[in-house]
Formats: structure tokens, sequence, C-alpha cells
């Protein structure tokens, strides 16, 4: 398999993972505003929280998924995994896979950044 298939693949299931969890809460709030903690939950009402939090995440997967400057979408999906979990480390059973997703965008990110080999003539 090549690199580009490889990034590919990782580009789809991070993507994959947010544009589920958006779409997701949108169908079943109820499922989802357990997350958030209780200050961001006093900001605005539950259905508000939910709706920015779920566009937001639809179009980060979509931008993901685009692949178009891939170090924005990658870093800012690390962060805010790094903040969902972070928020909800007593619910780790659960939420060991947003550790992937995390890691995941982050390796992305990084490989980004990381500079280009130049091919010898």
């Amino acid at each position: 398999m090549n690199s580009r298939t490889a990034h590919l693949l990782l580009r789809v299931g991070i993507a994959f993972g947010f544009i589920y969890a958006g779409i997701s809460g949108f169908i079943s709030p109820d499922n989802w505003i357990g997350y958030f903690p209780p200050f961001m939950q006093d900001l605005l009402p539950n259905h508000g929280v939910l709706l920015i939090w779920g566009v937001t995440e639809v179009i980060l997967g979509t931008w993901i998924l685009s692949g178009w400057k891939i170090f924005w979408p990658a870093l800012l999906g690390g962060l805010s995994m790094i903040g969902v979990i972070a928020f909800n480390f007593s619910l780790m059973d659960i939420l060991f896979r947003d550790v992937t997703i995390m890691l995941a965008s982050l390796s992305l990110a990084i490989s980004a950044r990381e500079p280009k080999e130049i091919p010898r003539a």
C-alpha cells in the first residue's frame, strides 16, 4: 500500500469519527449532552451547545476528509479530543476510542508539517 492510500485511509477514519458524532448529536441529543462540562451547559441551552458542537464536528470532519490544508483541521481535531477526554476522564471505559482519534489526528497534523523528501536526480 502506498503512502497516499494510507494517508487517505487515515483521513477517512478520523473524519468518520467527527462526522458520525456530529450527526448523532442532532439525532439523539440525550446520548451526547452528558459529555459536555456543566460550565458549557450553563452558557447556552443544551440544544444550542449540541447544535454548535455538532456543526463544528461535521465541518471539521469534512475538512479533514478533503485533505485541504490538513495541518489545521487535524490539529483542531486532536485538540478537541484532548478537551473531551480531559473533561470526561472518569468515563475512560467509553472514551478510550477518543484517545485513538486524538492520537491519529495529531499524527496527521505532524505528518503534514514534516519536510517532504526531495527526489534525487
